[in-house]
């Protein structure tokens, strides 16, 4: 796992964690995060849920360059955004800002071997993304086995965020510019 900063630069933006782990909870995509053989990452976007504290993706059983890299090295990051509204801040064209709030969390990645968890992965993960009744029959996975499930144990969860301010804290009702005393041409 990566090792914390000794300090957080923007501490400003932390959530707390009970508030990061529920954005965690209700996310939409997440990012795997591994690193290869030859110290190359890669990064994945996955459909996940958050059952019992930890964080369970899935993908194809077949070995391609996620199982390789988790065979090999089981330290991974994911990570969930959410990207909100655009705002200006103050009078120079970069002085742009986007209310955000995102969460990283730091573990390490495990196959999921019994029939029962990938099957109960797959319950809430209909649950989570589909949610409604169009009368076909609950829980018959008939492809569960062309599937290989992932489950995340977190050992360090971080999140930042940074919200919209009011109308009245933007441009140009509030000047912010982090140049104050810079002139445009």
């Amino acid at each position: 796992m990566s090792n914390p900063p000794p300090q957080v630069r923007r501490a400003d933006r932390l959530m707390a964690d009970e508030q990061a782990r529920d954005f965690m909870l209700h996310g939409r995509t997440g990012r795997l995060a591994t690193v290869s053989a030859d110290g190359s990452p890669y990064c994945i976007p996955l459909l996940y849920v958050c059952l019992d504290g930890e964080i369970l993706v899935h993908n194809t059983a077949a070995r391609g360059h996620l199982r390789l890299n988790v065979d090999r090295e089981p330290r991974v990051c994911f990570e969930v955004d959410e990207a909100g509204e655009v705002f200006d801040y103050g009078r120079f064209e970069c002085d742009v800002s986007i209310a955000h709030r995102s969460v990283i969390a730091f573990g390490l990645i495990r196959i999921i071997e019994d029939r029962s968890v990938k099957q109960h992965f797959c319950d809430a993960l209909m649950a989570k993304y589909h949610g409604r009744d169009v009368g076909r029959p609950k829980g018959f996975y008939p492809r569960l086995d062309d599937i290989t499930v992932y489950a995340i144990t977190i050992e360090r969860l971080t999140g930042k965020e940074t919200p919209l301010p009011a109308r009245s804290e933007q441009w140009p009702a509030r000047d912010n510019t982090k140049t104050p005393d810079v002139r445009a041409p």
